[in-house]
């Protein structure tokens, strides 16, 4: 069951980053569990892998984060626009 809550979490990530013209999908591997892919389809090397996992410790019920791909939390996943908005923000290029 974590996985396919994973894949909801990261689902709705999904669309809020297609809102704000990135491309995202939900990657599914058989070696490890499933994340995002996000790129800015203006600059194709500005891409992200965003992880979905609990709050590692001693919690009963640990709450659901979203993650950078090096490790770092990045926003609760009850709030997947508040976490496109920074995404968006660290892929965005630079005119002028």
């Amino acid at each position: 069951m974590p996985d396919e809550r994973r894949v909801g979490y990261l689902e709705g990530l999904v669309r809020e980053l297609a809102d704000r013209g990135l491309v995202a999908k939900v990657v599914r591997s058989r070696s490890g569990p499933a994340f995002c892919r996000v790129v800015n389809p203006e600059a194709a090397s500005l891409s992200e892998n965003v992880m979905c996992a609990p709050v590692p410790g001693d919690a009963a019920q640990p709450p659901w984060y979203f993650w950078w791909s090096w490790g770092e939390p990045l926003h609760a996943v009850e709030d997947p626009c508040g976490a496109a908005a920074k995404v968006a923000r660290v892929l965005e290029t630079r005119h002028g």
